[in-house]
């Protein structure tokens, strides 16, 4: 079964789900070039600290710097903006989300508890000056703020600026689906940071293995669903990213990070309650949704990382490396 896609085969067709990106480019001298950037992802237009989300998460290979993980799978909220960025910058996006978080949340710190912010990288130092520190804690806020719900911007863009795919230029991929059964109907999109993979190893296409000197790299996969799940069974569905990272040809290689986080939209928590207790309707795990839900995960993860290559362009990083358009 081949799922419809949605309005924008995108992941903001999930009503409320926003997506800003900060692009930075630019040569330093003939050997060094800042190419790199940040991409934000809201769950939803509000507060997202005041009013938390479901969520989930799965490390299919943990080669990653990713921040925010853990709370994410004890507790099974988010409460920040899901934020991607290069490996040495996770610290400073880390820093600037926090800042964002604080400037619009006066209880966070004072009144109430503490904040998990969640940051996910790749590796993007073949073509990024990576010792150079380019992204600063304003450009987390910066991508936060441009967020919207339009069609996302993909391939070279924000914190895809600088990943290689397959031994081609990669970045930004998205993609959604529309699951149905009788009279209900659900949407699920994600959006991937694509930074992995040689050249031989592609499914989807056939490329001639070369000498590369890239890293084994990683990706980064978030989904979005208007589905009502709770934590345990968004887990379940970010594990299925493997399946559509499968398909493309990955082999989860030991020094990539493949990490995949999955939230849904169906039902906010309250960090501030009067009652003791909180009740939500979510679906049954055998109901054929599920497996339906499940699917879409494979062929989402798919079709976006071959959108990342798609979208992306020819681009000349440090050192004069020049990373060319996949030819699709």
């Amino acid at each position: 079964m081949n799922f419809k896609k949605g309005s924008h085969n995108c992941i903001t067709d999930i009503a409320g789900v926003q997506i800003g990106h900060v692009t930075l480019y630019e040569k330093l001298d003939e050997e060094q070039t800042i190419c790199t950037g940040v991409t934000a992802i809201l769950p939803h237009k509000g507060n997202l600290f005041r009013h938390k989300v479901h969520a989930g998460s799965a490390v299919l290979n943990g080669f990653g710097k990713t921040a925010g993980l853990v709370q994410i799978n004890e507790l099974g909220l988010v409460e920040s903006p899901i934020m991607l960025t290069n490996t040495f910058s996770v610290g400073s996006v880390w820093q600037g989300t926090l800042d964002y978080m604080l400037d619009t949340t006066e209880e966070i710190g004072d009144t109430t508890s503490s904040i998990n912010i969640v940051v996910g990288e790749c590796n993007d130092s073949y073509l990024n000056t990576a010792r150079y520190p380019a992204i600063k804690p304003e450009h987390a806020v910066k991508a936060i703020k441009s967020a919207s719900t339009s069609p996302v911007a993909e391939g070279s863009v924000g914190a895809g600026k600088g990943m290689v795919c397959f031994g081609y230029k990669g970045g930004i991929g998205t993609a959604s689906r529309i699951v149905s059964h009788k009279s209900i109907n659900y949407q699920i999109g994600g959006i991937v940071l694509s930074n992995f993979g040689k050249r031989g190893d592609a499914l989807f296409a056939r490329w001639e293995p070369v000498q590369q000197d890239t890293p084994d790299g990683s990706i980064m996969m978030i989904l979005a669903t208007d589905a009502p799940l709770l934590e345990r069974q968004l887990q379940r569905l970010a594990k299925r990213c493997a399946a559509g990272l499968g398909r493309t040809g990955s082999q989860l290689a030991n020094g990539s990070g493949d990490i995949a986080i999955a939230f849904s939209t169906a039902n906010k928590v309250p960090h501030a309650s009067d009652s003791y207790t909180q009740t939500v309707d979510y679906l049954r795990d055998d109901h054929p949704l599920m497996n339906q839900l499940f699917q879409a995960v494979v062929e989402i993860i798919e079709e976006s990382v071959i959108r990342s290559l798609q979208m992306a362009e020819t681009t000349e990083g440090r050192k004069g490396r020049i990373v060319t358009k996949a030819p699709l």
